[in-house]
């Protein structure tokens, strides 16, 4: 019998320290992510401010720059929420961010990369609201998370 089997919590202890391993792994991956979603996103804002002016017209610029601006600010904001204690919103409120990183930004980067016909499109359109949304509510579970206690 291991040490805690008598009293009955040997069993419990190990699927808590798993599960503590699996959140911690998950964090860093999440932490890796953020700084790549960074780095890239400072890539494509200057790929855009030089190189893709002549093969993007002022609309497809106008989208090109919202998407490096909002993938810069919620790789931030997803930095943010993994520096504070990993409570269920802010968990969820980092999934979201890179959700919405993923789906708004990445399906932007791709619909200003493909040509009208291409039928790529069609699944790309639908994506960026979904990655709209989720950032959205990265904010929202951000908020309440850190709403004051005395409403808790």
């Amino acid at each position: 019998m291991a040490p805690g089997e008598a009293l009955g919590g040997g069993e419990e202890e190990g699927e808590e320290e798993a599960e503590n391993i699996e959140r911690k792994m998950v964090y860093h991956m999440l932490g890796a992510f953020a700084g790549l979603s960074g780095a890239v996103g400072v890539g494509l804002g200057a790929i855009g401010a030089h190189a893709m002016k002549s093969k993007l017209n002022a609309y497809q610029m106008g989208a090109w720059n919202t998407a490096t601006q909002y993938q810069l600010l919620h790789s931030l904001a997803l930095l943010y929420t993994l520096s504070l204690p990993p409570t269920g919103p802010v968990v969820a409120a980092s999934y979201a961010f890179a959700t919405g990183i993923t789906f708004f930004s990445g399906s932007i980067y791709g619909l200003c990369l493909t040509k009208p016909d291409n039928p790529v499109r069609k699944l790309l359109g639908p994506i960026t609201p979904i990655g709209g949304l989720s950032m959205i509510a990265g904010w929202l579970l951000l908020a309440y998370a850190k709403r004051p206690r005395s409403i808790r």
